[in-house]
């Protein structure tokens, strides 16, 4: 085999780091990372497609046991030395079939729907906001908060409850600058043992990727200290759960500029958008209940996607769909200042990938077809009446993981953008997703009924 001297530089490089070992990760349609670990000296292997999975063991593959196995190909671009081990270097991996790209992998998705964006001369832009419980898992299995003074009923930018958690944050926020994400901001959030990492955004590959590792990063972070890291969107009934706010803006490939980004004077709305801007959340508005399974994916989601429910307060999360300016009763919000958009039902069980695809591919919708989004909503939309919601033509979000598919599914733009192969598989996961949900049998069940009848 013919070597690539590119990729012989980089071997020597990372032999020289002290690596002995490279991973290619993709994920399935879960948004979980699978993957084969290779010595170095095979690296050259491995890019050539060496490594090889039968599908029928990931989720979400469409193969069935008689089918060729797919290859992995690492993205060397966004490679990165584990810093908890760095005899490894992990790279995201792109599957292959029969020698080209895999249309089921949902990183390869995501390419072809940024290849149709730079048609358009467009570049996204994604910047996803990391919530994270660190919990400790008792003998019987449930979680408890690991810092016994961390139980304010309203925790949230709590210094002490912050403090409590410091050796795990510290690392993380250490490691987050060293492979030069930009952490600008983090915090003890609103629930107990829950944080937040605020990091730069970037394209949405480069973001989505981030996520991917933010995760594996954070657990492992977690476990070494005894504990236990969940982006699990509502570990809690009686608390706020876990968001993975998708923070949105297109920019022009040639100069790079944001083309979301007003003076605020100059929009009529007063949020600091472009007509874009606008229009690229009409998109996302008019495929909004479609892309919440894609955003809130599994049952657990919608537990969090209520407006107060066993809580104190209310929730902060979206039940609506629709958009507003600095409000996060909207499931769009436009932050202070515009410029971006904020969809508020993304949460952390998403697949970044998958997402991200939808997302932008209805947001490019609205765009081409100048969709307007109408009037923002700068109330309360939880406490608005019935009457003023149908008045404004605003409806609701789904309310379960079932209807959220059944959206999904009928919605001709998921079939256009992610093709039926795709489509199918992530529809017929959910709904046995949705089918064991149900044959379960809860303590609350157990609890209410064994003694009422």
């Amino acid at each position: 085999m013919a070597h690539d001297p590119r990729l012989d530089a980089l071997m020597t490089d990372l032999k020289a780091r002290g690596v002995k070992y490279c991973m290619g990760a993709y994920v399935d349609i879960h948004g979980c990372q699978k993957g084969k670990v290779v010595p170095i000296d095979h690296l050259h292997h491995m890019a050539a497609g060496s490594e090889l999975y039968t599908g029928y063991a990931v989720d979400g593959m469409g193969q069935a046991p008689n089918d060729d196995e797919f290859a992995s190909i690492p993205d060397f671009d966004h490679l990165v030395q584990l810093p908890w081990e760095p005899k490894i270097a992990w790279m995201p991996a792109d599957i292959h079939f029969k020698g080209q790209p895999y249309t089921l992998s949902t990183r390869v998705a995501l390419k072809t729907m940024q290849t149709e964006a730079a048609k358009m001369g467009l570049g996204f832009n994604l910047g996803i906001e990391c919530e994270i419980f660190v919990l400790k898992k008792m003998p019987d299995g449930s979680l408890a908060i690991p810092n016994p003074d961390d139980k304010l009923i309203k925790p949230c930018y709590d210094i002490r409850g912050f403090m409590g958690n410091f050796t795990w944050l510290d690392r993380m926020a250490t490691t987050i600058n060293e492979l030069g994400w930009d952490l600008y901001s983090f915090d003890h959030e609103d629930a107990n043992g829950q944080y937040e990492f605020d990091f730069a955004y970037a394209d949405a590959l480069t973001t989505c990727d981030r996520f991917t590792f933010f995760r594996m990063m954070a657990k492992q972070y977690a476990e070494d200290l005894g504990l236990l890291a969940t982006l699990m969107p509502k570990p809690y009934a009686n608390r706020t759960g876990n968001g993975a706010h998708f923070n949105m803006s297109l920019y022009d490939l040639d100069t790079k500029a944001n083309l979301f980004k007003c003076n605020p004077a100059d929009d009529p709305r007063g949020l600091g958008l472009t007509p874009t801007g606008y229009h690229f959340i009409g998109g996302i508005l008019r495929h909004g209940r479609a892309l919440c399974a894609a955003f809130a994916p599994t049952v657990n989601s919608y537990k969090r996607l209520v407006r107060r429910g066993a809580m104190a307060t209310f929730s902060w999360a979206p039940v609506f769909n629709s958009y507003g300016s600095n409000n996060r009763t909207n499931s769009i919000r436009v932050p202070m200042g515009g410029g971006r958009c904020e969809s508020r039902n993304a949460d952390g069980a998403l697949n970044p990938y998958l997402a991200a695809t939808l997302a932008l591919a209805a947001g490019l919708e609205g765009v081409r077809e100048k969709i307007d989004p109408g009037h923002p909503n700068d109330d309360n939309l939880y406490e608005i009446s019935e009457e003023a919601r149908r008045a404004r033509g605003i409806d609701f979000l789904p309310q379960n993981l079932d209807e959220a598919v059944d959206a999904f599914e009928a919605d001709p733009l998921v079939e256009k953008t992610l093709g039926t192969a795709l489509r199918d598989e992530f529809v017929r996961y959910k709904r046995e997703e949705w089918r064991e949900y149900h044959l379960s049998i809860s303590p609350w069940e157990i609890e209410r009924y064994s003694h009422m009848f």
